[in-house]
């Protein structure tokens, strides 16, 4: 069998992975190799941190030393570590339940003290792993397992509320923007400071099915129809609605 090109960054001993058909996440992994390669970083000072939740199985199946650490706490484990050891490049890659629910303060005052991190996360609108629950940036009037008439709770905008607590890097893209993702990964990884990238990724089995995306595939093709480069604008203007445009690109890139 060929041997994939990131196979050594990889704990393929692990596979299969035990995401669903058409979830985003193993382009997001991808992405995210590709980037850390790209960014010529020396691998032996890199270390993966991670939440609980789809995403946060990431760090277990990447070849780097990696914490795979508790509900909402990946930001501390992570700050812990880049305070013990400042050689090391900490990057965080995790869910939007994980990191801006339960993890939210933490996230907001990382950013606030502009700690030197990478964070990555991933944004499907809802808890995936544990059943497809309302989460915080599940989409106004959008359709979950606990909000079956749709949701009548205002979602967080990421970049918006990482921008406005202090994060010096801050960017979206979606699981449909490979080449500009790993771009912005190789970036948010080179930056100093507080950097934080949105992913929106698909969940085809609770979100997408719900909200009239019932395959995986059918929402990429939603972020490639519906996405809007506005690179360098105000992210307080870049909130989803449900099946509405996706505004994506780098926020903020402060010096």
């Amino acid at each position: 069998m060929k041997k994939h090109p990131l196979d050594d960054y990889l704990r393929v001993a692990r596979m299969p992975h035990i995401w669903c058909p058409g979830c985003g996440l193993g382009l997001v992994v991808n992405c995210f190799l590709r980037g850390l390669l790209r960014s010529q970083l020396n691998l032996d000072k890199v270390v993966i941190v991670s939440g609980i939740g789809c995403t946060g199985r990431a760090a277990g199946y990447i070849n780097l030393d990696s914490f795979h650490t508790t509900h909402g706490r990946a930001v501390p484990f992570a700050t812990g570590l880049k305070v013990a050891n400042p050689e090391l490049e900490v990057v965080v890659i995790s869910g939007d339940g994980d990191l801006v629910a339960i993890g939210g303060n933490h996230l907001i005052h990382a950013a606030r003290r502009n700690t030197d991190l990478t964070v990555l996360c991933v944004n499907n609108f809802v808890y995936g792993m544990t059943g497809g629950q309302m989460g915080p940036t599940t989409p106004l009037t959008a359709r979950t397992t606990t909000s079956r008439g749709g949701s009548v709770d205002r979602p967080f905008n990421i970049p918006h509320l990482a921008a406005a607590s202090g994060a010096a890097y801050v960017a979206r893209w979606t699981t449909a923007h490979v080449r500009r993702l790993e771009k912005a990964v190789t970036e948010a990884l080179l930056k100093k400071g507080f950097s934080l990238v949105e992913i929106v990724s698909p969940c085809p089995t609770y979100y997408g099915r719900m909200n009239k995306q019932v395959t995986g595939l059918d929402q990429m093709k939603y972020f490639r129809d519906n996405s809007v480069i506005k690179s360098g604008i105000d992210p307080k203007g870049v909130g989803i609605e449900v099946n509405g445009p996706i505004v994506v690109g780098k926020f903020i890139d402060r010096g």
